[in-house]
């Protein structure tokens, strides 16, 4: 069907959201496919997608060894399926049943695009983070605190807003865009890889937006509570990877050094909120 949706989850320690998160896509409007990657989770999330898989035939798991990392995991999702178009969509994050179909409808006049919707918290408070611009190494340099924050304001008066970047927690795009980008780049281990997969649909002449009016429940680092300093130290070696990636090349090497240290200077920085939070 070439409306067809298929969902890829990648879970890891994510048992107490998981049920719920994948109840609510078997309700979802035009799910035909729904895959589970699980990395190596110990706290009963494989339990939970094998009791989900023998009651409805659309879901199936991949059960990884060991831990791949979330952009190696979404391809073996994406790869396992065959729908139309497909939407990765995190183990804590709530779909309405129409959520996907009317981000599909947005995003069909559009031809290539890469989609994200609104998301929550608990207490209805509405993320920032989901509308981004590409980081900006300059001011990273300048003040190395500020520059990393990629936050940009959400547009009301657009339904469907073009942004540079998207939080990868609920992204939707055709596959035959996803086939052309050759999928997430398995070199990010933990975060900075939905930065990397907007900004290569950017250059291939993809939209890339979100919908203003479409809005998700994100019960946000269910997987990450339990390893902060292993997310930490991810999140700012996958933005070192796409300054090497993006930027390093048109830059002189005093430049790359700055950037490099400005990007560990910024995670050192984090150790003592890190401690107190254990």
């Amino acid at each position: 069907m070439s409306d067809s949706i298929a969902v890829v989850v990648v879970s890891y320690q994510s048992a107490s959201t998981l049920d719920q998160c994948l109840q609510r896509l078997r309700e979802a409007r035009d799910v035909t496919e729904i895959r589970v990657v699980d990395n190596a989770s110990d706290d009963g999330s494989l339990a939970i997608a094998q009791r989900h898989a023998l009651a409805d035939a659309r879901v199936r798991f991949i059960a990884n060894p060991d831990n791949p990392g979330f952009a190696t995991a979404c391809n073996q999702g994406a790869e396992d399926s065959s729908a139309a178009w497909l939407a990765f969509v995190n183990p804590d994050l709530m779909v309405e049943t129409d959520t996907l179909v009317r981000l599909r409808e947005l995003g069909q006049p559009l031809g290539d695009c890469l989609l994200g919707v609104e998301q929550v918290d608990e207490n209805g408070q509405a993320d920032a983070a989901v509308r981004r611009r590409d980081p900006d190494f300059a001011a990273m340099l300048r003040h190395p605190g500020r520059g990393s924050r990629l936050a940009v304001p959400a547009d009301p008066a657009q339904p469907l807003q073009p942004v540079q970047a998207l939080s990868g927690a609920l992204l939707l795009l055709p596959r035959q865009l996803f086939q052309r980008l050759g999928g997430w780049d398995a070199g990010y281990r933990l975060h900075a890889e939905d930065l990397d997969l907007c900004r290569r649909a950017r250059e291939a002449g993809a939209t890339v937006a979100i919908a203003n009016g479409l809005k998700v429940l994100h019960v946000r680092g269910v997987s990450s509570r339990s390893r902060p300093f292993f997310v930490e130290w991810h999140k700012h070696r996958g933005l070192w990877r796409y300054f090497r990636k993006f930027e390093a090349p048109r830059r002189p090497l005093p430049v790359r050094f700055g950037v490099w240290c400005a990007i560990w200077a910024h995670a050192v920085v984090q150790v003592p909120r890190l401690l107190r939070r254990r």
